[in-house]
């Protein structure tokens, strides 16, 4: 199924209105408007992500591109961000300037998960079967998705490094808890401070950051440049802290009624969804689709691995896919 050409995909970008906060949309190949029901030439398929936390839609660019192409450029692939993550451009202010306020809390946890539903009920025809793609604390949104609007054709969702339960208890949480819960505004005034730094010396800041990885993706470099905002930097953190404390118990019972939709994958060295994480959701769910990951693949796989994962995902659902 997958196609070995490197050739440029079709990528068109958006900044729109989302429950009143900015959003960036990427979108793989020729389809921009997938909400006119009474169109023919509709795809069957949408491939949405729903990404982690930080959740810029351009850290999946190269992610959404390779599985496009690995799709065979059949279907359309988008990419959604957390509302407010993103920084938008210049005359588009984080908040819609209106006086109709459409969802309390739109930057917290719970708001989050309405934004995506918000985003697909007025941009995506109902009549479009979906695979959702979730990323870390994506996966929590996403099951809370197909939990809220059973009415979604959801043909698959896939959940790569699962932040669903016990977030606040894993390694990683327990070092993060209390900067996220108890000091987080003490961030502010550095990044504040940070932000009037030239965008090389940004970017340069950020190579820095990263020296550590062999092969970094570029994308994620100039994605990163976005959390030199104060505004992105509240938003990212504020969700973060929301995670800690409402992110306690797995949904099992979510799990249960949509296990045959389900693939799980989780890492082998997270540590934010650690590997027993994935032995006791494995006891749980003796014949679900939970995979362990044999390659080594960090938690952030988008920043060195997007072309892995996807390759990876395409061979899981070619099965879905011949089917449709």
């Amino acid at each position: 199924m997958r196609s070995g050409s490197e050739e440029p995909v079709p990528l068109h970008e958006e900044f729109i209105y989302c429950c009143g906060a900015a959003t960036h949309v990427l979108k793989c190949g020729p389809w921009k408007d997938l909400s006119k029901d009474e169109s023919k030439n509709l795809p069957r398929l949408l491939f949405m992500i729903i990404p982690g936390n930080p959740g810029l839609a351009g850290y999946y660019r190269t992610f959404i591109q390779a599985l496009y192409r690995g799709l065979n450029q059949q279907y359309p692939v988008w990419v959604v961000s957390h509302a407010g993550h993103c920084k938008p451009p210049n005359g588009m202010e984080m908040i819609e300037d209106t006086d109709i306020k459409e969802l309390e809390d739109v930057f917290g946890l719970n708001g989050q998960v309405e934004h995506k539903l918000n985003f697909l009920k007025k941009n995506v025809s109902k009549d479009i079967k979906l695979v959702l793609i979730a990323h870390s604390i994506g996966c929590y949104i996403t099951l809370e998705m197909m939990k809220r609007a059973s009415e979604l054709q959801v043909l698959r969702s896939v959940l790569l490094f699962p932040t669903i339960e016990r977030m606040a208890q894993s390694p990683q949480g327990k070092l993060m808890t209390p900067l996220l819960c108890k000091l987080r505004y003490a961030l502010y005034m550095p990044v504040y401070l940070l932000s009037f730094l030239p965008e090389g010396v940004k970017a340069s800041l950020v190579r820095f950051a990263l020296r550590g990885m062999k092969s970094c993706d570029e994308s994620s470099i100039t994605t990163s440049i976005n959390l030199f905002s104060v505004d992105c930097i509240a938003n990212i953190l504020y969700m973060a802290s929301q995670e800690m404390m409402k992110v306690v118990e797995r949904d099992s019972t979510t799990i249960k009624q949509n296990l045959k939709k389900l693939i799980f994958y989780y890492g082998t060295g997270d540590s934010w969804c650690p590997q027993n994480y994935y032995d006791e959701i494995k006891m749980d769910f003796p014949d679900g689709d939970i995979r362990l990951c044999e390659k080594g693949l960090r938690h952030a796989f988008v920043l060195d691995a997007s072309k892995e994962m996807a390759a990876m995902i395409t061979d899981w659902l070619q099965d879905d896919l011949t089917k449709l």
